[in-house]
């Protein structure tokens, strides 16, 4: 039987490899055609973080190569017990995907607005009277999930899928988008022609509080031009502390947003091109390339999550499976073959920050 250090020491080793093939996965994203698939990928896995969609997507590609799964990419993902829950089982000899899930911790303080009076608690301690209590991430333990294809039972039901003809947008998309413009307190205008917003497309004018697309364009692409504009709106005001400020980024996530949300909602994507990967990422002063596109993704992830989650359209699924809500159970267990420390002491780590 392993001791606690051994067993810290075997999912320390495990993060570590996770943090590797992470690493390697977003290396791999060098040109802009390599961003925009990791970016439709993630589309349609929305509910996880970027990294992890990163490590499920290679994970799966090897499980493929191997002949372990019979598509080249996943469709639903859940962990051990949600399988069970939806009346499915993991196949004997299935390794699970391996990806990052959260640690989080309880913390007390009596004055709740200054950051330094925060004291975690211990796992049975409660809090003194009069405390505010808060759960905090603290680091980040190995979890598994496994694909549909890796298991059995019973049938997942198929959801309807959106269907577009060339250059339509889905019913309510542009009426949608335009609310959350305008409860951010910009109004939406139309204009004839590019000539009148200087060439583009859209613009966003924070000075005005408008937001401008012009006509002259199929509906799809006002739509999608919208959905960019919104992208500025949420992440790149001047009172946005999460701003990077950096003109070309801020240009790729507002481009990459509105790719997310068009894929989200089966819209053609093809138009879409990203400067490469390897140009605008390395041009952050202070933070290596890899850094930069995973604080990318992550914020380009978390932006298309918020709009989709506001919008009342017909969406593609987010990787969950039908029926899987969030009170079925989260724990993944491995099947018996599997590693079983990864349901031992949890162990945490910074090597990677971000999930």
């Amino acid at each position: 039987m392993a001791t606690s250090e051994e067993a810290r020491a075997a999912r320390d080793a495990k993060l570590d490899a996770l943090h590797e093939q992470l690493t390697g996965a977003v290396e791999s994203l060098v040109s802009g055609e390599d961003w925009k698939q990791a970016l439709e990928f993630a589309a349609r896995f929305r509910a996880r973080s970027f990294n992890n969609t990163l490590l499920i997507f290679v994970q799966h590609q090897a499980a493929f190569e191997a002949g372990r799964v019979p598509e080249p990419g996943p469709s639903y993902v859940a962990g051990f017990k949600q399988w069970q829950a939806l009346g499915r089982q993991v196949e004997k000899g299935q390794a699970g995907y391996m990806i990052l899930a959260p640690v989080t911790g309880r913390f007390a303080s009596f004055t709740p607005k200054v950051a330094e009076s925060w004291r975690r608690l211990g796992r049975f301690e409660k809090p003194k009277p009069g405390e505010a209590v808060r759960s905090r991430m603290v680091g980040v333990r190995p979890a598994y999930v496994w694909d549909v294809s890796q298991t059995a039972g019973d049938p997942i039901p198929a959801p309807p899928a959106p269907r577009l003809l060339e250059g339509e947008a889905p019913d309510g998309l542009w009426d949608g988008v335009a609310r959350l413009v305008e409860a951010e307190g910009f109004t939406v205008v139309r204009v004839p022609h590019e000539g009148m917003i200087h060439g583009a497309n859209g613009l966003t004018d924070f000075e005005a509080r408008t937001v401008a697309v012009r006509e002259n364009m199929p509906e799809a692409a006002q739509v999608k031009t919208l959905v960019h504009e919104l992208a500025h709106v949420l992440m790149h005001g001047a009172d946005n502390p999460d701003a990077t400020g950096h003109r070309g980024i801020g240009e790729v996530e507002a481009d990459s947003v509105a790719l997310v949300v068009a894929a989200a909602h089966g819209m053609d994507t093809s138009d879409y091109t990203v400067p490469y990967v390897s140009g605008w990422a390395a041009t952050v002063p202070e933070k290596s390339p890899v850094e930069v596109v995973q604080a990318t993704g992550e914020r380009v992830r978390k932006t298309s999550a918020t709009i989709l989650d506001q919008l009342p359209t017909a969406q593609i699924g987010n990787g969950d499976p039908p029926g899987l809500t969030r009170d079925t159970p989260a724990k993944t267990r491995p099947e018996p073959t599997a590693d079983p420390l990864a349901e031992g002491p949890r162990r945490t780590t910074a090597a990677v920050r971000s999930l």
